[in-house]
């Protein structure tokens, strides 16, 4: 089996990266990862890479103009072979020019039922909106913000007494499940959209 190289961006703990690099230790998985990456070098997560065996980079966006910083990241993914990116609560905004150079090969995961509840505090505004259902979606990356094609979305119930921290909490557990899913998927070629209700 042929393998798809596969780069994850974080800037913090990165639960959803765990998730993903353990979902491509089967044998059966069409991808692996190789490189895990942080704007953040202080990036609790890429102590959790490095322990499962995945390299590291760190390039600080602080303090440096964009072009500066994603030239250098976009350095480093080439470097390691990356064919695929993940954003895994990687929490800055690409350029255009940036995404240009990797159309169609950048995921990433938002906790909302996209196209809804775009951007930030979804889980307050998923609340306050009355919804009676909450969840992730993974699309791919366009200039547009959270607008590129989706390629899978899991839904979660919200109960009467939700907080924003409850809501976030329960669904982080189908997005451990959807991200990996949606990876798999995409990484065999296959862009057709799913649920996992």
């Amino acid at each position: 089996m042929t393998h798809r190289a596969v780069a994850i961006l974080i800037s913090g703990t990165g639960s959803n990266m765990l998730r993903l690099v353990e979902s491509m230790q089967g044998a059966d998985h069409p991808a692996r990862p190789v490189l895990v990456l942080s704007n953040r070098p202080e990036a609790k997560g890429l102590k959790h890479a490095a322990a499962l065996g995945v390299p590291t980079a760190v390039v600080d966006h602080r303090g440096r103009p964009k072009p500066e910083f994603e030239a250098e990241m976009d350095a480093a993914l080439r470097d390691a072979g990356a064919e695929i990116l993940c954003l895994a609560g990687f929490m800055r905004v690409l350029s255009a020019d940036f995404i240009a150079r990797w159309e169609g090969r950048i995921l990433n995961i938002h906790p909302s039922l996209l196209p809804l509840f775009k951007g930030l505090d979804t889980h307050a505004r998923a609340i306050a909106s009355g919804m009676a259902v909450h969840g992730a979606t993974v699309h791919e990356v366009i200039a547009d913000l959270d607008a590129g094609p989706i390629l899978g979305q899991a839904v979660v119930p919200i109960l009467p007494d939700d907080t924003p921290d409850t809501l976030a909490a329960r669904l982080l557990p189908a997005e451990h499940r959807l991200y990996p899913e949606a990876l798999r998927r995409f990484a065999a070629g296959n862009r057709a959209r799913f649920a996992l209700l």
